[in-house]
This record gives C-alpha cells, structure tokens and sequence, in this order.
C-alpha cells in the first residue's frame, strides 16, 4: 500500500487528488464500520467458550484487509519526494516489520485465542475505532 500510495503521487498526482482528500473519510468509515462490527461481535459472544465454529470468510477478511491497509497508503503520499530505490526500501522495511508484528498476533492468538477471544474481539475493536479517528482527524487537521 505505501508504494501504490508513492506510485500514485508521482504518477498520476493530478487525478489522485481529489481522491487522497476522500482518504480520511473512507479510513474513518471502514473502520468504524469494522471495528463497531467487532465490537459488537465481542460483547454479543462474551458468554461463548469456544469460538471455533467462527469463520471468517474471504470477503470479511478482504475488507478488513482493506481498511486496516488505508493509513499505509497515506505512508506512500508522505514519501513521495523519495527517488523509487529509496521508497522501495521504506516500503520492504514496512513490509517486514508487519510481518513480524502480524506472526507474533498470530502466535499468540494460537496460544490464548481461545480464552480471551471476546475481549480481544472487543479490543481489536476499538483500536480499529481508534485508527480510524486518527486517520481521521490527521487527514482534516493535518496534526
């Protein structure tokens, strides 16, 4: 998403600029669309044991994917002025440190998934609420 973001500015800037304004409002409706769905989920299953039987199917996960990935698009609009060895760089580093982020989510939700799943439902929630009114906020503001 950051190169397509640094490939969209230093290709297509003119027609890219009406659409990076609608940014902030696209990332603060996916996401409060998801992370109220979340939170929703979480609180309505709270009570549920075992949480095997939900499965996530490849739209919702496309979705989530999407909206999850918006601000670092807008990482791709703050490095524009990079030369494209450079952008590629930030963005391999970007992609590595997701990684490593994203398998130790996974480990760990292996580990306690199970037991904390409606409390981590509720928590992914909110902090997807929250990214969404930061995204937000800094997209208006310019904070």
């Amino acid at each position: 998403m950051p190169m397509i973001g640094w490939f969209c500015v230093r290709s297509i800037a003119e027609a890219f600029a009406a659409f990076q304004k609608a940014i902030p409002w696209i990332a603060l409706a996916l996401l409060l669309f998801i992370g109220g769905k979340m939170l929703v989920e979480g609180i309505k299953n709270r009570n549920t044991e075992n949480r095997e039987d939900a499965a996530l199917k490849p739209h919702t996960l496309l979705v989530q994917g999407i909206a999850t990935s918006i601000d670092a698009l807008s990482v791709g609009f703050t490095i524009e002025d990079y030369r494209f060895g450079h952008a590629l760089a930030a963005c391999l580093i970007i992609a590595v440190v997701t990684f490593v982020i994203c398998f130790c989510g996974l480990k760990i939700g292996q580990r306690f998934g199970t037991r904390l799943s409606w409390k981590a439902t509720i928590l992914g929630g909110v902090i997807l609420i929250g990214i969404g009114i930061e995204i937000f906020i800094t997209g208006l503001f310019g904070g």
